[in-house]
């Protein structure tokens, strides 16, 4: 009865029965309870088989959506790949232009330390030159006292004999 009063609650409500009583079934078949309960069982496994498939078609149009995403997903991973390959091809050519570099500074720096071994071989034989032309220096001027002499005592030795009538 209590059953009855809820159906009753809920049709003047305005809600609709999903399943009907078993009174409802008995009333309107004119049979008793036991042969209403299997007319009840197949009226809900129909109500069941019309819900999933609504479900179902509820599902397909839920799945557009999603294929949209995942169709979304994978423009999206591709386009992450195609900037991955950018990248990875950027990162190759700085590498390239590093190793470049890198190369060209070890030739800079092995003609500077070239260059410098050059100065200090230079600055050896320049410090040798002075010490050489210092010695000259002091041989030629000890030769020209020398020749001064010399001459004169030859221009002396001239006057001598030019005295002495020769």
């Amino acid at each position: 009865m209590s059953t009855m009063t809820e159906e009753k609650k809920k049709e003047e409500e305005g809600e609709e029965q999903d399943n009907p009583t078993l009174w409802d079934i008995a009333k309107e078949y004119k049979i008793s309870y036991a042969d209403a309960v299997p007319i009840q069982e197949e009226m809900r496994l129909k109500r069941d088989a019309l819900k999933a498939a609504c479900t179902l078609g509820e599902m397909r149009k839920d799945r557009t959506p999603l294929e949209q995403m995942k169709k979304r997903a994978e423009e999206a991973e591709g386009e992450l790949s195609i900037m991955k390959g950018i990248e990875t091809n950027r990162v190759k050519e700085a590498q390239a232009r590093c190793d470049h570099l890198q190369n060209e500074l070890d030739r800079v720096k092995k003609d500077n330390n070239d260059l410098f071994n050059r100065i200090a071989e230079l600055t050896e034989v320049e410090e040798s030159h002075r010490k050489l032309n210092g010695k000259l220096q002091e041989r030629l001027t000890e030769v020209e006292e020398d020749n001064k002499k010399l001459s004169h005592q030859i221009e002396d030795k001239i006057n001598q004999l030019r005295r002495s009538g020769l």
